[in-house]
């Protein structure tokens, strides 16, 4: 049976077939209704179907309700279970709540009773889900936080603001530390989705023999560790939006899965039989050129062509430099604030050295160069004899060195620019500079004598 998008399902288990009619009356289109007349039987749906909540009664004859609570807890700890009492067993409701179950109702049944309990269980279940693993991953992104006015990133703007509207699968692209996850988070919670689950995984930072665990979970002794029931990321992004973060790591029959998930809309856990509906959102990204890895057999075709529906590149920080000064900004407001520090900014010269900087970190680099500055820096403005060592040396090299005349001038010219930055970077202390070249004064003497350089 597959689960319907809209309703959710609910088992009744009870070995009298009024008592099934009833709850099937009372709850007719509000839930999709499965009934069980014995416990053998509802543990059986339980493990086929996909279940959302059980009413269960407590007296059966071939095996009592506390025996199935107990097994489907066993199962699955998580699922919402109400138990169903005379009025005269009210001890053993109390018993079954301590066993698990989420609620109890005493027969014969209040109609208004029945569907409010049902209702509360299944919201319960949802937000119990919610709050074990989502809480402390949500964080709202506004467009404001993806910093940059130039043209390629204007251009990325102009995406975003349509794929926000639609469930269209996005595919980006960019060098480690550009900003990938900032642009899925920005998609999904300015989306429909927003008020579900965003769900990040990085495949590249998961063991092979874990991954489709994490992604499609798995069943109580499923393999060894595995000594409960694990809901996969496909499951908690359920009605949100899964972020697959450095996908082309994944292995070939996991691209399988992944892409059976994509077109089906559905998943088995590892060691389950049962299958499960999703309504998921994929984002994916990589920091390669998936297209070779297409190429060389490493990345399944079919699943590139599903994932690239819309691709958004993302342009590493040496390629927008015009929004350098914009980052700088806002980095630096944003470690003020950390640090309750009051710098007041960047020398024009510092700035250049920043501008000048290629950045093989890109944004990542230059947001943890700038938290360096702030949290090092007691007041003031921050000036070139303040920024990072290899940043400084790099730019000033950059700036002026010109290789010609052969290797012996380019050696020559080559040192006489490292000394002139290293002391420009020293203040012109020649103590402190020759303590950051790693040489004696005197040979620092020496040297800057036959370059022609001044004291």
């Amino acid at each position: 049976m597959n689960k319907s998008k809209n309703l959710p399902v609910v088992l009744v288990v009870d070995d009298e077939p009024r008592a099934l009619e009833t709850f099937e009356s009372i709850l007719e289109g509000r839930f999709e209704i499965l009934t069980a007349r014995s416990g053998k039987e509802a543990l059986d749906k339980v493990a086929k179907e996909s279940i959302d909540l059980v009413f269960l009664d407590i007296k059966m004859p071939d095996m009592d309700g506390m025996e199935v609570l107990r097994r489907i807890k066993e199962r699955d700890g998580n699922m919402a279970v109400i138990m169903a009492t005379a009025t005269d067993s009210a001890r053993r409701a109390v018993e079954a709540m301590q066993l698990g179950a989420c609620d109890y109702i005493t027969k014969p049944f209040d109609v208004d009773e029945v569907i409010a309990v049902a209702q509360k269980a299944i919201e319960r279940e949802r937000l119990v889900r919610e709050v074990v693993y989502l809480r402390s991953q949500i964080e709202e992104v506004r467009f404001e936080n993806i910093v940059g006015r130039g043209k390629k990133i204007r251009e990325i703007y102009g995406i975003i603001e349509k794929v926000v509207k639609n469930d269209a699968t996005v595919f980006i692209s960019g060098e480690s530390g550009t900003g990938k996850e900032l642009i899925a988070r920005a998609i999904h919670f300015n989306s429909l989705r927003k008020q579900k689950p965003f769900i990040p995984i990085n495949c590249a930072g998961i063991p092979e023999n874990l991954l489709e665990s994490e992604l499609f979970g798995h069943e109580k002794g499923a393999f060894t560790d595995a000594i409960n029931q694990k809901l996969g990321m496909f499951e908690l992004a359920d009605e949100g939006t899964l972020f697959l973060d450095e996908i082309s790591g994944l292995k070939l029959d996991v691209q399988a899965n992944i892409l059976r998930a994509l077109e089906e809309k559905e998943i088995r856990r590892l060691g389950g039989m049962k299958i499960i509906k999703v309504d998921v959102r994929i984002i994916s990204a990589t920091n390669v050129d998936l297209k070779q890895a297409v190429q060389e057999g490493r990345f399944r075709q079919d699943l590139y062509y599903r994932l690239n529906v819309v691709p958004i590149y993302i342009p590493p920080l040496r390629e927008r430099r015009e929004d350098i000064p914009l980052l700088v900004d806002y980095f630096l407001k944003a470690y003020n604030q950390a640090f309750r520090k009051r710098i007041e900014g960047l020398t024009k010269e510092a700035l250049e050295y920043l501008m000048d900087y290629d950045w093989p970190g890109n944004i990542r680099e230059l947001k943890n160069i700038i938290e360096r500055l702030v949290a090092l820096k007691d007041e003031g403005i921050i000036m070139p004899k303040d920024l990072p060592f290899d940043i400084f040396v790099k730019s000033s090299f950059k700036k002026g060195f010109q290789a010609e005349g052969g290797l012996k001038k380019a050696s020559k010219d080559f040192e006489r620019q490292y000394i002139e930055a290293v002391l420009e970077k020293a203040g012109g202390n020649q103590v402190k500079t020759a303590k950051m070249l790693g040489i004696h004064r005197n040979a620092l003497f020496n040297k800057m004598k036959s370059l022609g350089l001044k004291k």
